[in-house]
C-alpha cells in the first residue's frame, strides 16, 4: 500500500508521499479504503527538496519512472489529429495545421509560433523554445507550467504577474528552471492526498462558483487538480499593458455548468480583459486558452456518468508486480485504450474509430468556420481601409457586424484550443462551432450590405491572402509547412 515516509537525504528531512492515489472508474461514487499517510517528522528546508520530483523517486522509483516518460514521443499512428509529439514525427505547428489561424492571429505571439503541446515534463521547456513574442505577459505565463508558481506568486505578489518572464525564472534553482508539471502540483508533500496547489488562481475562481476548496471530495480533486492548468483564463492588463493577475473567466458559472457564453461575457466585461490588437481588423480582443475543464465539465456524457480526468487519462496499469496508476498522463487513443474498458465493451479498434468519427464531424464544421471567420476579419479589413480612404461606412451596421464577428472569433478559439478535437463533450463541440458559423454567417452579411451601400465592390469568394500571414512567422521566420497542413475529412 502506498503511504508517506521520511528519509534522511544528506543529514536532512524529507518528508515524501507517493505519487498518486488515483483510481480508475466510472462513478463519482467508487470507494477507496486507503487512508493518507500521517506525517511523521518536519520536513526538509528549503522547500526545493519537496518540488523536485527526483528527491520523491527516491522512494516511489517505478511513479517517477512513469512520471518521466512524459519526456518521451508517444507511439505513433494511433491518434488521427495529435501527432506532432509522435515517434518519428515532427513538431505540429497549429499555425500549418489550420492556416486560418495565422490570419486571425496575425498581431499576437500566437500568431508566430502555435506549437501542439508535448508531454507534462516540456511545460516549461516548450515555453523557453518557442516564438518570444509569445512570453510578453511575463510570470503569469508560468502559472500554469512550473511548480514553482505558488511560491514564486507569494513571494513576489502582484509584481510576479508582471516581472518579465526570464526575471521571474531566473529566481528558481537553476536545476529546476525547466521543470514541468511535477508530484506536488497534485499531491500534498506530507501526505498522499491530492491537493489543490494553487489557491490563488483555481481556488480564487471556485470560490466565485460557490465552491469550497477545503471542501472538495477525493472524486472532485481527481478532475480538480488537472484544472489548475487546464482552463482558460484571462491575463488583464493595466494602463501600461503590464500583467496585473491571472483569472478564470467563470464568474456567473457553476460546477458543471461553464459554459462558452459566460466565459465571454466574462471576457468582454472589462478593457482589462482585452490582451492584444489583431492586426487584420485592428480590434482589441482578448483570449481563450486550453479549455478542457470548462468545455468537458460543462455536462458532457462522460462528466455526467461520474468520469474523471484521472480515470481516463491515468488508468490502473502493473509495473514490476505493483499497481498503480498510469503517470505517463496521456490521450487513452495513444495507447491500448485500457482506460476505456472499465465502461465500454467493444474492442479497442472499435472505440478508436469511434472516437475519429466523432473527431472528423468535428474538424470538418471547424474548418468551414474558420475560414468564414478569416473572411469576416479580411471584410473588416476592407471597410477599414474604406473608411481611410474617405467612404461613408455605417457606423451602426459595422457595430453589428463587430458584435457577431467577436462572438463567432472566440467560439472558435474556444473549441480549437480545447485539446480533444471536440471529443471531450461532442455535443456541445458541435453545438459551439455551429452557433460560431451562425454569428460569422451574420457578420458577413451585414459587412457585404455596408460595403455595398459605400460603394465598394465585394467578390463572392473573399481572398484571404494567407501567404501573408503564415510564411516569415515571427522572429524564427517560420515557413508555413504544407504538409503538416489538416483538410477537411469525408465524414460518412
Amino acid at each position: 500500500m502506498l503511504a508517506g515516509y521520511a528519509k534522511r537525504l544528506g543529514g536532512a528531512v524529507l518528508v515524501l508521499l507517493a505519487a498518486t492515489a488515483l483510481w480508475s472508474g466510472c462513478s463519482h461514487n467508487n470507494a477507496d479504503s486507503r487512508q493518507p499517510a500521517q506525517m511523521t517528522e518536519e520536513p526538509l528546508s528549503p522547500a526545493d527538496a519537496a518540488i523536485d520530483p527526483a528527491h520523491w523517486g527516491r522512494l516511489y522509483p517505478v511513479h517517477y519512472q512513469q512520471w518521466k516518460l512524459t519526456s518521451e514521443p508517444t507511439p505513433a499512428g494511433l491518434s488521427k489529429y495529435k501527432r506532432g509529439f509522435d515517434v518519428g514525427e515532427e513538431r505540429r505547428d497549429k499555425l500549418d495545421e489550420y492556416p486560418f489561424l495565422a490570419l486571425l492571429y496575425s498581431g499576437w505571439g500566437f500568431g508566430a509560433e502555435y506549437n501542439e503541446p508535448r508531454g507534462h515534463y516540456y511545460m516549461v521547456q516548450d515555453q523557453l523554445e518557442v516564438d518570444p513574442g509569445r512570453l510578453k505577459a511575463g510570470g503569469a505565463c508560468l502559472t500554469c507550467k512550473t511548480p514553482y508558481a505558488p511560491k514564486l506568486q507569494k513571494e513576489m505578489g502582484r509584481a510576479y504577474f508582471a516581472t518579465p518572464y526570464k526575471e521571474v525564472l531566473a529566481r528558481l534553482p537553476k536545476q529546476n528552471q525547466a521543470l514541468g508539471a511535477a508530484c506536488v502540483d497534485c499531491h500534498d508533500n506530507q501526505g498522499m492526498t491530492l491537493r489543490i496547489s494553487r489557491d490563488f488562481t483555481l481556488g480564487k475562481a471556485l470560490r466565485q462558483i460557490g465552491m469550497d476548496p477545503s471542501k472538495l471530495t477525493r472524486e472532485q480533486k481527481k478532475t480538480l487538480v488537472c484544472a489548475q492548468c487546464h482552463v482558460t483564463y484571462m491575463i488583464p492588463k493595466d494602463e501600461e499593458m503590464h500583467s496585473t493577475d491571472v483569472v478564470f473567466p467563470w464568474a456567473g458559472s457553476r460546477e458543471g455548468g461553464i459554459p462558452v457564453e459566460n466565459v465571454i461575457k466574462n471576457i468582454k466585461s472589462s478593457p482589462a480583459n482585452l490582451e492584444w490588437t489583431q492586426a487584420v481588423t485592428g480590434f482589441k480582443l482578448g483570449f481563450i486558452r486550453h479549455p478542457e475543464y470548462e468545455f468537458y465539465s460543462n455536462d458532457s456524457p462522460h462528466w455526467s456518468a461520474g468520469v474523471t480526468c484521472a480515470d481516463c487519462h491515468m488508468p490502473l496499469m502493473s509495473v514490476s508486480h505493483e499497481t498503480l496508476t498510469d503517470h505517463r498522463i496521456m490521450s487513452p487513443l495513444k495507447g491500448a485504450m485500457t482506460a476505456c474498458a472499465g465502461c465500454h465493451e467493444e474492442k479497442a479498434p472499435e472505440l478508436r474509430a469511434k472516437v475519429i468519427a466523432i473527431q472528423d464531424r468535428f474538424i470538418a464544421s471547424y474548418l468551414k468556420t474558420g475560414y468564414a471567420v478569416a473572411a469576416d476579419a479580411k471584410l473588416f479589413e476592407m471597410a477599414n481601409k474604406a473608411k481611410a480612404a474617405g467612404k461613408q461606412i455605417d457606423s451602426q451596421v459595422y457595430g453589428i457586424a463587430r458584435e457577431n464577428y467577436e462572438q463567432a472569433f472566440y467560439r472558435l478559439i474556444f473549441v480549437g484550443a480545447e485539446n480533444s478535437t471536440g471529443f471531450h463533450n461532442p455535443k456541445e463541440g458541435m453545438r459551439v462551432v455551429e452557433d460560431a458559423a451562425r454569428y460569422a454567417a451574420t457578420a458577413e452579411m451585414h459587412l457585404r450590405q455596408m460595403l455595398a451601400k459605400a460603394g465598394e465592390r465585394v467578390p463572392e469568394q473573399v481572398d484571404l491572402e494567407l501567404s501573408k500571414y503564415t510564411g516569415n512567422r515571427g522572429q524564427k521566420h517560420l515557413k508555413f509547412r504544407p504538409e503538416h497542413e489538416i483538410k477537411a475529412p469525408i465524414v460518412k
